[in-house]
């Protein structure tokens, strides 16, 4: 298996990171792989996916004119880099975006604040339910569904663990009952009770996975494998049909002051 990040890599993204604080003014909260790297199924042609959320400095917030609220660097064969500003991960939280859970628990992580980090990961568990976590995980699947043969007929390694990995954190919501699962898929292996033909049939794909190309594809799959995700989709299908609606309103105000401290924290 070939190392997630190198030691220079991490460098390289060091310098990146600063660069961008230093252009754009800003001061970054967390920065983490958020791609197959962390996921734990990385090709060996795999690009590094960095996100960060940053915090601005209160004068930026009077200026008038439309500010953007994401950072996005030039993405090259090797780096993918982009953040948000700490306001719009507040706001995503408590609607239907998980990304935010998962940033925050990114085995991968290239910088933190520790005490910023805590408070951000209390705040997404208060605000992001199963029923809006699972329709996350469910269109995740739906469209790796869509994508995962291509147009001869032949399935798609990298398509088929992109696939998986959503049907998996149903499989989780499901049984744990909570909203927020884990990034990797060794943990939400873990927390999933998959039994060990299961495991196995994974394990064996998982060689293949790690020393595949970016755009290998393979013979169809254990069809025990097949039916576990099939299976997953339709319970979370029916199961976020009846579910009722989580009330956010309570979250905006505490998204709002949260926003304020943690910003004024980092520029102090």
């Amino acid at each position: 298996m070939t190392e997630a990040v190198s030691q220079a890599m991490r460098e390289d993204i060091e310098t990146a990171l600063s660069a961008i604080e230093a252009e754009e003014g800003v001061r970054i909260l967390f920065a983490i792989e958020s791609g197959s790297r962390a996921w734990g199924f990385h090709s060996p042609d795999s690009d590094y996916d960095v996100r960060f959320v940053y915090a601005r400095p209160r004068a930026w917030f009077y200026k008038l004119g439309k500010k953007r609220d994401v950072i996005e660097c030039p993405i090259d064969d090797v780096l993918d880099l982009s953040g948000w500003e700490l306001s719009k991960a507040l706001e995503l939280a408590p609607g239907s975006n998980a990304v935010i859970a998962e940033w925050l628990q990114s085995p991968i992580r290239y910088r933190a604040l520790p005490e910023v980090v805590e408070r951000l990961s209390e705040f997404a568990e208060a605000a992001l339910d199963r029923k809006s976590v699972t329709w996350h995980y469910l269109s995740l699947l739906r469209r790796q569904e869509a994508r995962v043969r291509d147009p001869e007929g032949a399935l798609r390694v990298k398509r088929w663990f992109y696939m998986l990995r959503p049907a998996l954190a149903l499989r989780w919501l499901r049984l744990n009952d909570k909203a927020m699962p884990p990034m990797d898929l060794a943990q939400l292996r873990a927390g999933t009770n998959l039994d060990p033909d299961q495991q196995q049939a994974i394990d064996a794909l998982l060689v293949l996975k790690l020393a595949a190309k970016e755009k290998a594809t393979m013979p169809d799959v254990n069809p025990r494998l097949d039916d576990l995700i099939t299976g997953e989709r339709h319970l979370a299908e029916a199961w976020v049909s009846e579910a009722p609606r989580h009330e956010t309103r309570a979250l905006w105000q505490a998204a709002s002051l949260l926003h304020l401290e943690l910003s004024e924290a980092a520029f102090k």
